[in-house]
């Protein structure tokens, strides 16, 4: 799945991490009811150990590529 995905892809939240952890240059853990199941964020980086920086209306956060699907790979 990793080779699909590209910088500035819309995906869509279909399982909850346990935790979010911010994408913020000092990661914090955040509750996991900052985003829910079917939320859309945007893929700004891909960082080590198959984590992904994804843009929410709540912030940036890193996820990994087991909790998305990709939905659009044009910046739209």
């Amino acid at each position: 799945m990793a080779e699909e995905i590209k910088i500035g892809a819309k995906i869509k939240i279909v399982n909850l991490p346990p935790y979010l952890k911010t994408a913020d240059p000092m990661p914090m853990l955040r509750p996991q009811d900052l985003i829910e199941i079917g939320e859309i964020g945007e893929i700004f980086d891909r960082t080590p150990g198959n984590y992904w920086v994804v843009k929410f209306k709540a912030g940036k956060f890193l996820i990994e590529s087991q909790y998305f699907e990709i939905i659009s790979t044009d910046k739209e």
